[in-house]
């Protein structure tokens, strides 16, 4: 029997790893899932495939494929897939949970000590230190991409087209990704060959010890793919956003600060191709230019703190929704920090909500086909643009930064020598942005109590 036949046979009941170790695992993650998603996506490889052996290098990085083409965090995706594909429904909930739980109730603390002492001096001075750093990290990620994607010139000319267009047009970022993906499909079609995809991250030499779900394993019957599934799981999903944002207009009407934070991130949602910094000037756009959430330097200190926290680095829409919730006082002066609270629970639901659905209901139309994924062309585009969209938020970042009272004021010598710094500990001494970011955050300190 090949593999074809193998996989289109009938689902048989294979041997499944127990439910309670498994959740053990997605809870230990969602702790120690530092280091963004090429670490977090390592991470999930070395222990399922190469320790427990729970699932085969193919399929891993067959859904790993899958979730590189959804908008949203990829490793939460890969791990809500992955939990789905061994425990259903439910194993794919409780593994999506888990690994966003913990970095929300840090970050939620994290941004009430934030407000309620940045004004100290010892916690001024390590902002004022790993504010550079940050500048420098999304520098990184911009060549980390640029790196990856940008192999040619026809997609230099997108990446430095999406660059104009934000820097000096100041076109909205989801035209931008439209008009990228339009580039990347036309061109995959005239000229294909210039828009393959860059390549994800370095596999393994593949192992072919037997796993619970290997490479011939029959899909299982709830991986495999029904039409009135699909129909139910949109009607569930479509009552999870309604319900809510029902509740939010009826209390707050349209234009209140809750509804807007609900309508916006769910775009935010859909449109995070590309990873975390690739919708972070998007969610810049609307939080700090168009409605005022948060400033500047507050966003760039919230980033800090996504860096520094584990999980997938978009929740800093979490410390974004505090600050603005907290800030703005929605539930009036005496009830700050649960208006803080609230916002970015609330945030987070509808940030993450697209992702579990995209899992959910595109995940057994991947396994029962087991082809190969198509439309890698217009995500080439998009990635392309954004490397252009991440240099303009990194200069923006810079000015804010280096130039905090404007040009006119004069250059920030300290910020740009702790620049210096980490550029050379990224670049040169290969350090981790934690590592670099804990180091950063000790010169500022030294520098603002000499």
């Amino acid at each position: 029997m090949t593999d074809k036949q193998a996989l289109a046979a009938p689902a048989a009941a294979a041997p499944a790893a127990p439910f309670y170790q498994a959740m053990l695992f997605w809870l230990k993650l969602g702790f120690i899932s530092f280091g963004g998603p090429a670490g977090q996506i390592a991470l999930m490889h070395e222990e399922l495939v190469d320790k427990r052996r729970w699932i085969s290098e193919r399929r891993f990085l067959h859904a790993l494929n899958y979730c590189m083409m959804l908008p949203g965090p990829e490793a939460q995706q890969l791990a809500t897939y992955l939990g789905w594909l061994l425990h259903r429904t439910w194993g794919g909930v409780v593994a999506g949970l888990l690994f966003i739980l913990p970095s929300l109730v840090l970050l939620i603390l994290l941004a009430w000590v934030y407000i309620a002492y940045g004004d100290l001096p010892w916690v001024a001075g390590v902002f004022y230190g790993i504010k550079p750093a940050i500048t420098v990290v999304v520098f990184q990620a911009a060549w980390r991409i640029g790196g990856r994607v940008l192999k040619n010139h026809w997609l230099w000319a997108i990446a430095l087209s999406a660059f104009v267009a934000i820097f000096v047009l100041r076109l909205p970022f989801p035209l931008i990704v439209l008009g990228a993906g339009v580039v990347g499909y036309l061109g995959g079609r005239l000229r294909p060959e210039l828009f393959q995809p860059g390549g994800a991250m370095p596999v393994q030499p593949l192992d072919h010890r037997p796993a619970l779900i290997d490479d011939a394993t029959p899909t299982p019957e709830h991986a495999q793919f029904k039409w009135s599934s699909l129909l139910c799981l949109l009607v569930v999903g479509a009552l999870l956003w309604l319900l809510p944002m029902a509740l939010l207009i009826a209390c707050y009407g349209w234009g209140g600060e809750l509804t807007q934070m609900g309508w916006f991130f769910t775009k935010a949602a859909l449109l995070t191709f590309g990873g975390a910094y690739a919708v972070l000037p998007y969610v810049f756009q609307g939080a700090v230019e168009q409605h005022g959430w948060v400033t500047a330097a507050q966003m760039i200190d919230g980033l800090a703190l996504g860096e520094s926290t584990p999980g997938p680095l978009i929740m800093v829409v979490t410390f974004v929704a505090f600050v603005g919730g907290y800030v703005l006082q929605v539930f009036g002066q005496e009830q700050a920090f649960l208006a803080g609270v609230t916002a970015a629970i609330l945030v987070t639901w509808f940030t993450f909500l697209p992702s579990f659905l995209f899992i959910l209901g595109g995940g057994p139309l991947v396994e029962s086909t087991h082809n190969k994924l198509s439309f890698t062309a217009p995500l080439t585009g998009v990635t392309a643009a954004v490397v252009g969209v991440i240099v303009n938020l990194a200069l923006f970042f810079a000015w804010h930064v280096f130039w905090p009272e404007g040009f006119t004021s004069g250059l920030d010598v300290g910020s740009l020598v702790i620049a210096g710094v980490a550029i050379l500990l990224l670049f040169a001494a290969k350090w981790s942005v934690l590592k670099t970011l804990a180091c950063c955050a000790l010169m500022g300190l030294l520098i603002s109590l000499w």
